[in-house]
């Protein structure tokens, strides 16, 4: 089997501990906030810990997990067909996983270290229910389940969450978790960026974790990152790099610009039942001009040559923003162009700590049917203002929230509710 390559990155200096990457104005936290608390690290044990799906660029006949243990552990992943009965724990399949033993310069332990596995399940059948564990052959996780994807276009559903950042577990997983209540049926989550608050913090990484628990283990988890996620770095063409635990905690397709490979599982796309989704990482299409080149010309290649029905990008910086001294010129003039040419389906995106959603067309505002529909949400306690906002058709302040969207063939339905369940916002897409 090929596993996935990983790039073992150096350990990052306690000098690189800023969370914001040069240059990059940020607002101020809200002055209702709560003071960030240093939080104690938890080491890695000898149980498998923040266990966690990905879908890869195959979702028909692949699944992608990864896992932590402590330092020094190997890893394996056990898999079979589920049945009904117990009966398929007498002959599971057994694939090693590759392992990435790190020390990494954590903001609560300079030398902090654990084993990353990961691995790649191939071979398997399309729209079927697997059941896996994994561990090191002497402790081992539960058995987890997962269904694969459809070859064909079928209906589902998937989740989009926008930023969870600040107190992930004791606010914003309130969010998540109502998502799931309502939409336990999910194919997919994805996450507009900024998950976690201070890019070096395991503790915030193991507060992300912790929100999600078993349901990130049965459901993928489809990352882009936010400014959040990465960290100043001098030796870095724009000045700053993905944090040393994005690729290590997360295993996402690596199909992303070949001549960029800062862009690796940052910048992805998948195609799962008639729908095309892409991860764009908005922090390199801001920051770095040559990025930028590089990932409009992928863009374009991707969105050319399209053969689903429904095509969904997804974002941290919003091109279309909710915060009133908020904007983006460089992603706007570099993606919407692409986005109008080929009538992009919706638009999802985080950042802004608001709600707004609209359609967009190439002139401005239009109606739902006849331009891109842009959506800002976020999932975590952290507020910014809201401003009046002309492309938007509906928008909220104050107000966490998650969104559901189904997919079929005819239509593309985007509904939105607090963070107590309430409904917030729907709008349908039609195809004829």
């Amino acid at each position: 089997m090929t596993m996935k390559t990983r790039i073992l990155l150096g350990a990052l200096s306690l000098s690189q501990s800023l969370s914001m990457p040069l240059g990059l104005a940020v607002p101020a936290i809200a002055a209702d906030a709560p003071a960030v608390q240093q939080e104690p690290l938890a080491p890695a044990t000898v149980r498998p810990e923040r266990v966690i799906l990905n879908l890869t660029a195959d979702p028909a006949t692949e699944m992608a997990v990864t896992w932590r243990s402590a330092p020094g552990r190997s890893g394996q992943v056990q898999y079979a067909r589920a049945t009904n009965g117990p009966d398929f724990v007498k002959t599971p399949m057994t694939v090693a996983a590759r392992t990435d033993d790190a020390t990494l310069a954590v903001r609560e332990d300079p030398a902090f270290r654990a084993a990353y596995h990961s691995a790649v399940l191939k071979g398997l059948e399309p729209d079927t229910v697997y059941a896996y564990r994994v561990g090191d052959g002497a402790d081992w996780s539960e058995w987890f389940q997962f269904r694969t994807a459809a070859r064909e276009a079928k209906p589902f559903r998937f989740i989009y969450m926008g930023d969870m950042q600040n107190q992930i577990l004791s606010e914003a997983s309130r969010t998540l978790r109502m998502a799931f209540r309502q939409a336990g049926d999910a194919a997919f989550t994805i996450h507009a960026g900024d998950l976690i608050n201070r890019h070096d913090s395991d503790a915030e990484w193991g507060e992300w974790f912790a929100a999600g628990g078993f349901l990130y283990a049965q459901t993928p988890q489809m990352p882009t990152p936010g400014n959040h996620e990465y960290v100043r770095d001098e030796a870095a063409r724009a000045g700053s790099s993905i944090n040393g635990q994005w690729r290590r905690q997360f295993t996402l397709p690596e199909n992303g610009p070949a001549d960029v490979p800062a862009s690796r599982e940052t910048s992805w796309y998948t195609d799962y039942q008639g729908l095309r989704l892409i991860s764009i990482d908005s922090m390199q299409v801001d920051r770095d001009e040559a990025a930028r080149k590089a990932i409009v010309k992928w863009l374009d290649g991707l969105l050319a040559s399209n053969p689903n029905r429904w095509t969904v990008m997804f974002l941290h910086f919003p091109l279309f923003s909710s915060e009133p001294d908020r904007d983006n010129p460089k992603l706007r003039a570099a993606l919407k162009p692409l986005i109008d040419k080929y009538r992009v389906d919706l638009v999802l995106q985080g950042h802004d700590h608001g709600y707004a959603r609209g359609a967009i067309g190439k002139d401005g505002p239009s109606a739902d049917d006849a331009g891109t529909t842009y959506a800002v949400s976020v999932a975590g306690p952290k507020m910014y203002d809201v401003g009046s906002l002309p492309w938007a058709r509906k928008s909220a302040s104050r107000t966490q929230a998650y969104q559901v969207i189904d997919v079929s063939q005819g239509a593309l339905t985007y509904r939105a509710f607090t963070a107590t369940g309430q409904p917030l916002d729907a709008v349908t897409l039609r195809k004829p």
